[in-house]
């Protein structure tokens, strides 16, 4: 995935392109991640971090790790 960020917006936020590649990839990948469309460690991939760094990212954010499908636990609460 190729991402072209003009110059002028580079320079308006005052980032190194490394450095903002990084708070982009880390943003989608938190996004994709709260909205169920990820699972943590393919969240941690699209991010480009480890899976714990995945994690300090999102207890830094107040966002929880834990996505609990209250129909799948009802469902194995009944199987148990």
């Amino acid at each position: 995935m190729t991402l072209e960020v003009p110059d002028a917006l580079v320079a308006a936020l005052e980032r190194d392109p490394k450095e903002l590649e990084r708070e982009v990839r880390l943003a989608v990948a938190i996004d994709w991640f709260r909205r169920g469309l990820v699972s943590q460690g393919r969240a941690a991939e699209v991010a480009g971090v480890s899976r714990a760094e995945f994690f300090d990212e999102l207890a830094a954010r107040q966002i929880e790790n834990v996505h609990v499908d209250i129909e799948d636990l009802k469902r194995e609460i009944e199987i148990a």
